[in-house]
């Protein structure tokens, strides 16, 4: 049986929690204080996501802007983290642009669209 301690992260508490696996599946999940913490054990040690953020660069902004902020629609498995950002390397996007739009499709081919996350005029 396979042990995996982690520090929860689904609410401000931050429980010390302990997973045990068997054969890839959770066993037991320990330590939480909440059912968010369980939810996000079970999640991080089989398969594990993230949201990225991240900022591309904006051309014929008004107010001199040169990049834009952004992030990732949704989450993206952990090891895709490098190419998401590999992928917007070359990316830049027309003014203006307002919260929400997509400055890329797709991503590095998670099936997650890049968001902006500010207005840039």
């Amino acid at each position: 049986m396979e042990t995996r301690n982690l520090i929860c992260i689904g609410c401000p508490m931050g429980c010390m929690m302990e997973v045990k696996l068997e054969d890839g599946a959770v066993v037991s999940v320990t330590g939480n204080t909440c059912m968010k913490g369980d939810i996000y054990a079970r999640k991080e040690v089989t398969n594990p996501t993230r949201i990225v953020t991240s900022s591309v660069r904006i051309a014929g902004s008004q107010e001199g802007a040169v990049t834009v902020s952004c992030k990732t629609a949704s989450d993206v498995p952990k090891g895709k983290i490098f190419d998401v950002v590999r992928d917007l390397k070359d990316v830049t996007v027309d003014a203006p642009v307002h919260i929400g739009d997509v400055v890329k499709a797709d991503v590095a081919g998670t099936g997650v669209d890049m968001i902006a996350t500010k207005d840039v005029i």
